[in-house]
């Protein structure tokens, strides 16, 4: 039994603004499946498929009040293109973000809610994963994290050292998962998480179970009224354990 990511789920105050800013910045199309509910997926994309992880943003009157410990990095094939995609997501409603990065080849951006993700310049590493090169989660320990990813998911993992981890489905398509090593600790409910589905035919309980024998925990939280599952991984971020698809 294993998992896969499918979705990235991201909070906001109104999500078919967010969505509609999200939809045209990476060129997806964008529909919903209930109120307060916007889902963003590639043009003719069939759910789920590892060539892209879908986004999915929940209306939530909760404010921002700290740095995400998710967020996008946005892929670019030359420096031109790079200086562009930032003009066109200003002109979008996106800013220019300052997270304590200093001088990088990268652009740091927050979305019109204040989501940060980074416009990256041109990597060859990156040059096949669609839109979204990576999703990156930041931690205090990737080795650890990549050893409870690692088994939770059937992805491969790409590179481990004690500042960043990396892996990559099976397949060898759509974005990377990458830990990034911080100082600073989490505080408080995650506004962007991760949602991860087994295999079709596979038994929710059961990985529920084993995803739980690798480290997951219980949040706390009642979850008496949905149909997923809300665990943590050992750093305490929230997931979602989703039906099989």
């Amino acid at each position: 039994m294993a998992t896969r990511l499918v979705q990235i789920n991201m909070k906001a105050h109104d999500d078919s603004a967010l969505g509609r800013f999200w939809a045209e910045a990476l060129g997806w199309g964008i529909d919903s499946e209930a109120p307060g509910v916007t889902n963003l997926e590639p043009v003719g994309f069939v759910y789920p498929d590892p060539v892209a992880v879908c986004i999915d943003l929940v209306a939530r009157p909760e404010p921002k009040t700290v740095k995400n410990r998710v967020h996008l990095d946005l892929a670019t094939t030359s420096p031109a293109h790079q200086a562009e995609l930032v003009a066109r997501l200003q002109d979008l409603g996106a800013t220019l973000a300052d997270v304590g990065q200093g001088d990088v080849p990268w652009t740091v951006m927050a979305d019109p809610e204040g989501n940060e993700f980074c416009v990256l310049e041109p990597r060859p590493i990156y040059q096949d994963t669609g839109p979204i090169a990576a999703v990156v989660a930041d931690c205090t320990d990737p080795r650890a994290m990549a050893r409870f990813w690692g088994e939770a998911m059937d992805w491969t993992l790409h590179g481990v050292t004690d500042d960043q981890a990396s892996l990559r489905s099976a397949q060898g398509v759509g974005p990377y998962l990458e830990f990034v090593r911080v100082p600073d600790t989490k505080s408080g409910w995650n506004r962007v998480h991760l949602d991860v589905s087994p295999y079709t035919g596979d038994d929710l309980k059961a990985e529920e179970v084993r995803l739980r024998a690798l480290g997951a925990t219980d949040p706390g939280i009642d979850q008496s009224a949905i149909h997923w599952t809300v665990l943590a991984d050992p750093e305490g971020n929230e997931f979602c354990l989703l039906s099989p698809r």
